[in-house]
């Protein structure tokens, strides 16, 4: 697959909603507590059009949203990895990795650790962020609202930000 990897635009909010909500109800987690209920699911070019928020796309030939991830502060010293999913299409072909680091370069320039909230089953997602060196918690870092997440990480960013 031939893709490009560039900031959200206002015309990428209708399918960076589908990509996200495609990948929930693959992994059965359609419902309260995860991203399926954000209150600004499909306004993302807005909400991290500010300091410290960005937000990137993965988008095919047609120049189409077919995955994405964002980084979103939480406290002044802690900021999360937030909504990276990618349709089935887009996996395997290396532009999680690119995501990643970016989201990543782009954290260490505002904040001290990078926290992510994920899922069990999303076995996969759960490996590769092991590879960056995210470290596993216990429970969650704070209550971002994405109570039916059940795996939690933490990131220094001042260590390497690339995996092998």
């Amino acid at each position: 697959m031939v893709y490009t990897i560039r900031e959200i635009a206002p015309r990428d909010n209708r399918d960076v909603e589908g990509v996200i909500r495609s990948c929930l109800i693959e992994f059965g987690w359609n419902r309260e507590g995860t991203a399926w209920c954000d209150p600004d699911l499909g306004r993302f070019s807005e909400v991290y059009s500010r300091e410290g928020f960005r937000y990137w796309v993965v988008a095919d030939g047609a120049d189409r949203a077919v995955g994405g991830a964002g980084i979103g502060g939480l406290t002044d010293r802690v900021c999360e990895l937030q909504k990276m999913y990618c349709l089935p299409q887009v996996r395997g072909t290396g532009a999680a990795r690119e995501l990643m680091a970016l989201c990543l370069a782009y954290a260490g320039q505002y904040y001290k650790q990078c926290y992510i909230e994920t899922l069990h089953n999303m076995t996969a997602a759960n490996r590769f962020y092991q590879k960056w060196g995210f470290r596993r918690l216990d429970r969650p870092l704070l209550d971002t609202g994405h109570f039916s997440c059940d795996v939690w990480y933490i990131k220094d960013l001042e260590e390497p930000v690339c995996c092998g």
